[in-house]
């Protein structure tokens, strides 16, 4: 199996160093996307489709990053000790979130373009990362299922 394949068969475990990693990326990114969409929306008062185009894109561009950003602090939170891992299954659960519009990205500058789909890949690691937590956690006995098989091997024995 190659190693990338290797790679995506077993995801890394999220630890404080990978977060902070994906926070100081998350935080370039956004200002990224920040300087790109700053000036959408003040055109000249005429709405075309490619106007309509980017805003839209600008949106949830913004959204998308401002979601990643979001999950990134809640497990910030978590390894500072602020949320208890209940509180990060709970509530930091990364949402699923639509990509660009194929046909709205064609009316879109090549630069802006490339911009949208960094912070589409990205996401798409956030989420990797969070399902492959949640399924790997999943799998394990919750700490009440450990006890009562303790309990019935006491019974029996």
């Amino acid at each position: 199996m190659p190693i990338g394949d290797r790679i995506m068969a077993s995801p890394a475990s999220i630890n404080p160093r990978i977060i902070e990693g994906l926070y100081c990326e998350a935080l370039v990114l956004s200002d990224e996307v920040r300087s790109a969409f700053a000036l959408s929306g003040r055109g000249n008062g005429e709405e075309d489709e490619a106007t309509v185009a980017l805003s839209c894109e600008a949106l949830r561009t913004t959204t998308r990053m401002m979601h990643a950003v979001a999950w990134l602090l809640n497990h910030r939170a978590f390894f500072a000790g602020e949320l208890s891992e209940f509180q990060l299954r709970r509530y930091g659960k990364l949402a699923d979130f639509p990509e660009a519009e194929p046909q709205r990205l064609t009316l879109i500058d090549a630069e802006t373009r490339a911009l949208i789909q960094s912070t589409e890949r990205f996401h798409a690691r956030l989420k990797r990362l969070d399902n492959g937590w949640r399924d790997r956690e999943a799998a394990a006995p919750s700490a009440v299922a450990a006890l009562r098989e303790r309990l019935g091997q006491q019974v029996r024995g």
